[in-house]
């Protein structure tokens, strides 16, 4: 899937997201840990053998060196916001040579773009750290900072951290509908893979608490099917693929279901739901709520989307309710 798009909105929602306080004293966080897919990876895949790299240009135009880093945007991508706004470093690449010592205790990114909730997804990016081998990592990194702190400092570090995981997309663009009846799409009915995606995710949750996650971001899928990406294959007249937007909508709120059950179980919030589809049309139908910049960023997008045709009744990308 390309990010462009949903990386933009996403970053604002999350940033506003932090801004309102919805998590509680996030700001004592001494640590930030990130896992999933190309929307948080910060450099992972460049130390991979794959085809999913950020590592040449336009990748990075807008980062403070001009130069491609590795992230799937232009500049600085969410989790450097987040880190920015926790007053902290931004997390390394969990690959990285230079994740050693003290810059451990910052915390580390081990997201990696192509992957999904299930194993199968992103297969032909070939070697990718999909979320299983995400999470070993992290065991990986708790058993480096006791090294250093003493098991004790080093489960507080990983308590008192914000993380936050990104997950879901690709199951859909890079698995389920990646080609014309997929694997997938034979073995399941749209909703009854979103079910299947949604027990492998809340298993995915689960064992991140066991591992001492105690501050979790959980984010939704954003408008799958107005990523420009899939507008130029699915879309005859410009208007948001009919079948990804229905993919979102039937996976955002079971998210949300499991997140409140996990919730109850552990008698904790413990993960928070970030509804990214929502924030997106929510800054599309009203962006003077959220400030001039956002306004002229969907004004630029509308016009890269319209062959140069400033908004108005007429443009030909076209917003899909969210309910």
């Amino acid at each position: 899937m390309h990010p462009s798009l949903l990386l933009l909105l996403l970053l604002c929602s999350l940033v506003c997201f932090l801004a309102l306080g919805t998590l509680c004293a996030v700001s004592d966080a001494r640590a930030f840990f990130i896992f999933g897919d190309s929307l948080v990876d910060n450099g992972n895949n460049n130390y991979l053998a794959t085809t999913a790299r950020a590592d040449a240009p336009p990748y990075g135009i807008d980062y403070p060196t001009h130069r491609p880093t590795g992230r799937f945007s232009n500049g600085l991508n969410i989790p450097d916001i987040i880190s920015e706004y926790l007053g902290a470093e931004s997390t390394l690449p969990y690959l990285s040579p230079e994740l050693q010592g003290e810059k451990l205790l910052v915390g580390a990114n081990f997201a990696s773009a192509g992957i999904g909730i299930l194993n199968d997804t992103g297969i032909q990016f070939v070697n990718i750290i999909r979320i299983s081998r995400q999470l070993l990592y992290f065991e990986e990194y708790q058993e480096r900072v006791s090294a250093l702190l003493g098991e004790d400092q080093a489960k507080k570090l990983v308590n008192q951290a914000l993380v936050l995981i990104t997950l879901g997309g690709n199951d859909f663009v890079n698995n389920y509908y990646l080609v014309p009846y997929s694997v997938r799409s034979r073995e399941f009915a749209l909703p009854d893979y979103v079910q299947f995606i949604i027990f492998e995710y809340k298993k995915i949750l689960t064992r991140l608490y066991d591992l001492g996650a105690r501050r979790v971001i959980v984010t939704g899928t954003g408008p799958l099917g107005c990523v420009p990406a899939e507008l130029a294959v699915r879309s005859r007249d410009g208007s948001c693929a009919a079948e990804l937007m229905k993919a979102a909508d039937l996976f955002n709120p079971q998210l949300v279901h499991i997140v409140r059950d996990l919730n109850s179980q552990i008698g904790s919030d413990v993960f928070t739901v970030a509804n990214a589809q929502r924030m997106h049309f929510d800054y599309i139908s009203n962006p003077q709520a959220y400030g001039n910049c956002i306004k002229l960023l969907l004004q630029q997008i509308f016009i890269a989307l319209n062959d140069g045709e400033p908004p108005g009744r007429h443009y030909r990308f076209h917003i899909v309710p969210a309910d």
